[in-house]
């Protein structure tokens, strides 16, 4: 026993001087692996030590070069630019009629990735902006369901007091800057030659489009600070938006008005597909009207592309007998035929294959070259056609301007169709077949014949801004005698030929008829169902301050320009000439 106890304490005696012993040989400046431990965990620490060093310089260097990056884009997060736009310069009558007028109005926005609930932000936003189709609500529910979007329109183009109310809802990221959209007081009033400007408030047609440059003046800009919900919070610059310039027309809108709601109602009472109507002062090429029926109700363009054409310019169409004023006038000015000149006019014509009569049957008659005029006789202008020949008709047709634009500076404006010259051409160009023209074309060759036999270019516009017109010099045409001698024709053939319809009490109408048969859409004869029936007439005749033509496409009540378009010009003659205080 004894023997045990004492090995035990002798063992634990060792262990208490091994660890003295150790203590004693670190006091030393030993170790239990010698002096290269001890220096090796300190080398190992200054090493951690250096590479935690490097760690931080090197991340504080990268924060430094990228500040200015850092910089750039805080500032593009809370300032914007924001284009102010210029107010459109408004379209005018001749007297100073607001046509067309810029109206204020608010685009609403928002920012998809701040929007937390879409469905109902949609929902408030399609009633405060009082949107109701559904189209419009499943377009806007797509977009700003969108989170990865930063940008989206709401609506374009409302009115303020609404773009106000969808901003009083507080919603993040919706709000609403300021723009202009187009407004036509005359609710559709000369709208094909008005035109219309789209949703970013550029000209698409028309006047609008012809003239944009000037209507659209120069937009302006400003930078402005924001918060995070999108808000402004105050501008740092600004340049300020250069209105555009407004563009006064010769329209007169009461006669314009006037004219159309006389082809409107021309339009009802014989079933007709569509009619144009121009009045214009012959003196200087001045448009006082320009209709085209049916209208573009509200400038609402699109609905149908027919109608949208302003037919008057851009449209060509075979005249028919109106265009005999060319055959007959060329004829007189050449010499060719003389006033008192007598033909016997068998009751048909045939050259080759064509046969042509006149509009009513008859027997042989012995007109004079008025004769031909007023009872519009086909054979007599064919027999007159054939003593002119090809060069002199084709010297006409290019001397009063068909065959190429008017100079009237209108978007999309034909120059008509000149004819392919044939065997029997000749038979039918003197009586207004085989050419094309347009409405104004032949309203301004009647013009020329009502000037004195010079032709000024028929124009619309009357200043832009504080620019004038400048008349461009006129051009004869014919000699003012044979002017004279063809409007005393074309006032017998309203006193008592085929325009008796267009007589006005108190003053001496001159004018002329046209019947024209529409050729085939496979181009292959003429229809046997529709015409086109047209009148154009000058007022006073002896010195004429009012030239009107109407043209009506496929009446079905008659087809006759002496029944349908006839009593429309006197019409709408009888109005301008009260209006406009001509005497009798």
């Amino acid at each position: 026993m004894a023997t045990v106890r004492t090995g035990r304490r002798r063992a634990a005696g060792g262990r208490d001087g091994g660890l003295r012993g150790l203590t004693h040989r670190f006091a030393r400046g030993g170790g239990v692996g010698g002096g290269r431990g001890v220096d090796g965990r300190i080398r190992l620490l200054r090493l951690i030590f250096v590479i935690f060093l490097v760690l931080v310089g090197g991340r504080a260097v990268a924060l430094a070069s990228s500040s200015a990056n850092l910089t750039r884009i805080a500032l593009t997060q809370q300032t914007a630019t924001v284009t102010l736009p210029a107010p459109r310069g408004a379209i005018l009558d001749r007297n100073g009629q607001q046509l067309a007028v810029g109206k204020p109005t608010q685009t609403v926005f928002a920012t998809p990735y701040m929007l937390t609930d879409p469905r109902t932000a949609v929902r408030e936003l399609m009633a405060a902006l009082q949107l109701h189709k559904k189209a419009t609500r499943r377009d806007l529910l797509a977009k700003l369901s969108n989170h990865k979007s930063g940008f989206a329109f709401v609506a374009r183009g409302v009115d303020p007091s609404l773009a106000r109310a969808a901003l009083a809802l507080g919603l993040p990221g919706v709000g609403a800057y300021a723009g202009e959209s187009r407004s036509y007081p005359m609710k559709g009033s000369a709208a094909q030659v008005l035109g219309f400007a789209g949703v970013d408030n550029n000209g698409l047609a028309g006047v609008e489009l012809q003239y944009d440059k000037q209507l659209a003046g120069k937009a302006g800009s400003e930078v402005v600070v924001r918060d995070p919900a999108g808000q402004a919070l105050k501008t740092v610059s600004q340049a300020q938006p250069i209105a555009g310039q407004d563009v006064r027309l010769t329209l007169d809108e009461n006669i314009q008005l006037q004219a159309e709601d006389v082809l409107k109602q021309t339009l009802k009472s014989s079933y007709a597909k569509g009619a144009v109507g121009i009045v214009m002062d012959p003196r200087n090429g001045q448009i006082l009207a320009m209709v085209n029926i049916p209208e573009v109700k509200n400038n609402d363009f699109g609905l149908d592309l027919t109608n949208d054409r302003n037919r008057a310019i851009t449209d060509a169409y075979e005249p028919g007998s109106i265009f005999k004023l060319v055959t007959i006038s060329g004829a007189l000015a050449d010499g060719t035929v003389n006033t008192h000149q007598r033909f016997v006019l068998q009751p048909t014509f045939t050259l080759y294959d064509r046969t042509v009569h006149d509009d009513e049957p008859r027997g042989v008659v012995d007109y004079n070259v008025q004769g031909i005029l007023v009872h519009s006789s086909n054979v007599g202008a064919v027999t007159i056609g054939m003593k002119m020949g090809k060069a002199a008709m084709l010297k006409w047709i290019h001397a009063y301007g068909f065959g190429k634009d008017t100079g009237i500076a209108f978007p999309g404006e034909s120059s008509g169709i000149l004819p392919m010259w044939s065997g029997t051409t000749i038979i039918n160009v003197p009586m207004g077949q085989g050419i094309a023209v347009t409405p104004l074309q032949i309203t301004s060759a009647f013009a020329a014949v009502a000037n004195d036999g010079v032709y000024e270019q028929p124009h619309l516009l009357r200043q832009v801004g504080a620019e004038k017109y400048r008349q461009t010099p006129g051009r004869r045409v014919i000699p003012a005698r044979i002017a004279a001698e063809v409007r005393r024709m074309l006032a017998a053939a309203v006193d008592h030929g085929t325009g008796v319809k267009a007589k006005i009490p108190g003053y001496v109408v001159a004018g002329k008829t046209g019947t024209a048969q529409k050729p085939l859409p496979d181009g292959r004869g003429y229809s046997k169902t529709d015409y086109v029936a047209s009148f154009i007439g000058m007022v006073p005749a002896d010195h004429p301050r009012l030239v009107v033509m109407v043209a009506v496409d496929s009446p079905r009540t008659s087809i006759y320009g002496a029944d349908i378009a006839a009593p429309a010009v006197q019409q709408i003659m009888s109005f301008a000439l009260k209006y406009l205080k001509i005497a009798p």
